[in-house]
């Protein structure tokens, strides 16, 4: 029997990872998370009759027609009859579901947590995606003490969401944000010590921390618990420099190396696509209020980034949506999800 029939035999995906895994395959499932699609969920806030999906459920089969295996997604709803259609869904073609949860704060929300952490185990999540923050570190904190404050709420939400995960058996994988350096993380992920909580790995977050970015990838792999997989391009600015999203293959990162370090970290990982159509980000990182919270990375890594980044030019203009219409912004979200797909089955999926 050969790979294809093998896996599509199996109703439940998870096994046969599970099975690969055992018998030393390097099979990678591939998939897609939200913010691969943002442009198309804020079409759906905005009631855009062009709109492809509008739910979890149509999201998850929109994935699917894109080539994607599986997706990472909130439910955005209460309702257990999505959490069921979307695991029958799973079950019957051999997908995935990764869920999309929202950390507590305090014990008051709790509770919450919980419920959607049993809807997205009720959907056939086994690891749920979660953030601390969604500013940008140098944006949302100005001083030491905001990221020392911000340091110990997330240890307070990690210990309130611990024994929840451990009862429900589900596997929080949280994301580097933006917030929180690679060693930081590191240190976070070793000071909690749970098979419960570990790392959502974004492939290009950290040049934003001037991290680098494959040195970043091979120190938080041994606690990845899924990935957002992306290639950036990055330009020099008066200010520092502007870091995009790019088609897989076409940006300044080594895939290779980075998907042979998650594999040997966790043969079974999931690679969800995340390539975001839109304007490049500006890394401000020659302004010194970008270091009001990590003044030990200007001696650090400072001159090293920009050697980097001046090193590494990228091979075309970077991406823009400023000015297009929404259905050109669609349109080119589309085209590059299924670009990257493509690329990923092509390099994954053996």
């Amino acid at each position: 029997m050969n790979r294809r029939n093998f896996v599509t035999a199996f109703a439940s995906l998870a096994a046969v990872r599970s099975l690969l895994a055992t018998a030393g395959e390097t099979r990678s499932p591939i998939g897609i998370c939200t913010f691969s699609c943002h442009q198309q969920w804020k079409a759906v806030q905005a009631g855009d009759p062009a709109v492809k999906f509008t739910d979890a459920a149509s999201f998850y089969r929109y994935a699917r027609q894109l080539g994607a295996e599986g997706v990472q997604t909130p439910l955005r709803s209460k309702d257990s009859n999505l959490a069921k259609q979307i695991r029958a869904m799973v079950e019957q073609n051999g997908g995935y579901y990764e869920g999309d949860l929202r950390m507590p704060r305090n014990e008051s929300d709790v509770a919450e947590f919980e419920s959607d952490a049993r809807l997205a185990l009720e959907a056939g999540a086994t690891v749920a995606r979660a953030v601390f923050t969604s500013g940008r570190r140098y944006e949302a904190m100005h001083s030491a003490e905001d990221f020392r404050a911000f340091q110990t709420q997330t240890e307070t939400s990690l210990a309130l969401v611990e024994p929840v995960l451990r009862k429900h058996r589900l596997k929080l994988a949280i994301e580097n944000h933006k917030d929180y350096t690679a060693d930081e993380l590191v240190a976070l992920m070793r000071k909690m010590s749970s098979e419960w909580i570990g790392v959502l790995l974004d492939t290009g977050n950290n040049i934003a921390l001037l991290d680098e970015p494959h040195a970043a990838v091979e120190a938080l792999a041994p606690f990845a618990l899924s990935v957002h997989l992306k290639d950036m391009a990055v330009q020099p600015s008066d200010d520092g420099f502007l870091l995009s999203e790019v088609p897989l293959g076409t940006g300044v990162l080594d895939l290779p190396r980075i998907i042979t370090a998650l594999r040997k970290a966790n043969p079974s990982i999931v690679f969800n696509l995340e390539m975001a159509t839109r304007d490049p980000l500006r890394v401000p990182c020659l302004k010194d209020a970008y270091f009001a919270t990590m003044p030990e990375q200007k001696g650090a890594r400072l001159d090293a980034t920009i050697a980097w980044v001046n090193a590494n030019p990228a091979k075309q203009l970077l991406p823009r949506v400023n000015g297009k219409s929404i259905a050109q912004i669609l349109t080119e979200e589309e085209t590059n999800n299924r670009v990257c797909l493509g690329w990923m089955r092509r390099n994954l999926l053996v």
